[in-house]
């Protein structure tokens, strides 16, 4: 007999991107660090934070308690005054970026933030094209959606008018035909820079995109790739967006990830990892040049709930966990000495998995078909039938207690940052035995 809880999400729940006759989800109950349980008290490791934001672990009681005393003294406030929790929270965000990106714009999630984003950079150049990546998703919002460079964005279409997609670099799968990575770097950057003279410098206002590539593939950029791109961009008076809302907040081993190449964007897009979701929240950190821009003249946007006081006391109570618990130096440790070094070992083990990559908590096993050929293990956005072998790993894992992202032909491996070393390995251990199944599919 279902439980009241499912009857009623089958009965009125209209789930995003799903089918909603082919769902049977879990009714979660509960959840504790890297854990969480269904009604009936199955016990899950979440090897996918969720959507790869819940970076603090569920029910952290800090951050718990920090939203329960705002609501007690402030629950709300409209974003035309000031408050505390809302100017502490970007004082904090403006901190931990780089360079003169001082200002915040608060948002309620990423997409929201994407949009604002390519709104500012289209008014502070006074340009109306915006470059994105190939193998992107930056959000399902109708701006965000068409800056989306997977198969989400198709049914959308025709979408945002001066959006122009270009290929990044994916040594794994150059689309450059390189050898090297040396060599990845510097077509990726002339297809980049042509993309950008026949489209016209002039008429460009932003290159938006990920640091390191999230959902569609965690793409680790080569050495040099985003110097480069700072270097095109600045060349030809266009704005740099680093769209960081999954990447961000000690998911990769840094504030942000685009610290890792020491490459300062004019505009930095935030969400997830900030709060781990805790209360909705979003933003964009902004250079001072940026801002200025709005000095004298209304920047013609908002949000009804901008920098909402909930939200905004779980962010610094969020950051003060982080520093306290070194929660990004150990982000980065356990991806060098645990993580990255468990999933090469399970790469020497199974023919099905052709690459491993990744940064910090943040990685992908890429599962083919023929290593020689690097076949995928499923087609570029496989479904039903089609998608069966990856869908085969992820149920397995399942099965055993683990819950883990699949995304085409990748497993991401992308847990809270608090798990610990040995769940890490438990984890990994059961994604080893799921493998096998992918194995069977090797030519």
């Amino acid at each position: 007999m279902p439980s009241d809880a499912y009857a009623n999400d089958r009965a009125h729940v209209f789930h995003s991107w799903s089918a909603q006759g082919a769902l049977n989800p879990l009714v979660i109950s509960g959840g504790e660090g890297a854990w969480i349980w269904d009604e009936d008290g199955n016990r899950y490791l979440d090897f996918s934070s969720q959507l790869m934001n819940v970076n603090i672990g569920h029910q952290h009681p800090k951050l718990v308690a920090a939203i329960q005393e705002q609501a007690a003294t402030l629950a709300t406030i409209a974003p035309f005054h000031a408050n505390e929790a809302r100017s502490e929270a970007a004082r904090l965000i403006a901190e931990l970026a780089p360079g003169d990106l001082d200002m915040v714009f608060f948002t309620n999630g990423g997409a929201e933030a994407n949009e604002n984003a390519i709104r500012m950079a289209k008014l502070h150049t006074g340009r109306h094209k915006v470059l994105a990546m190939y193998r992107s998703y930056h959000g399902a919002t109708a701006g965000s959606i068409s800056l989306t460079g997977d198969p989400r964005r198709w049914p959308s279409e025709p979408a945002l008018p001066g959006v122009v997609h270009f290929w990044g670099p994916y040594p794994y799968r150059s689309a450059f035909n390189a050898t090297s990575e040396a060599e990845e770097t510097s077509r990726a950057l002339q297809h980049l820079a042509d993309t950008i003279m026949v489209e016209g410098p002039g008429t460009i206002a932003a290159v938006i995109l990920e640091p390191v590539v999230g959902t569609n593939g965690i793409l680790v950029p080569p050495p040099g790739y985003l110097a480069g791109v700072r270097e095109l961009c600045d060349a030809n008076g266009i704005l740099l967006i680093a769209d960081e809302v999954m990447a961000g907040f000690g998911r990769c081993g840094e504030w942000f990830s685009i610290q890792h190449w020491n490459v300062t964007p004019d505009l930095i897009c935030f969400a997830k990892g900030v709060n781990s979701g805790y209360v909705p929240l979003g933003g964009v950190v902004i250079s001072q040049r940026v801002a200025d821009t709005f000095k004298d003249r209304p920047y013609p946007g908002g949000l009804t709930y901008s920098g909402h006081p909930l939200a905004c006391a779980s962010a610094v109570a969020s950051i003060g966990i982080f520093k306290e618990e070194g929660l990004v130096e150990r982000s980065a440790t356990l991806g060098e000495t645990v993580v990255g070094p468990g999933l090469r070992e399970l790469q020497d083990r199974h023919p099905a998995i052709g690459d491993v990559r990744g940064l910090g908590l943040f990685w992908a096993v890429e599962l083919v078909k023929d290593r020689e050929t690097r076949e995928q293990l499923v087609p570029f956005n496989a479904a039903g039938a089609d998608a069966a072998p990856v869908a085969e790993v992820v149920a397995a894992c399942k099965k055993q207690g683990l819950l883990v992202f699949a995304h085409f032909n990748r497993v991401h491996v992308t847990p809270p940052l608090v798990t610990s070393e040995a769940d890490l390995r438990a984890g990994i251990a059961i994604l080893d035995e799921a493998l096998t199944l992918a194995d069977a599919h090797v030519a």
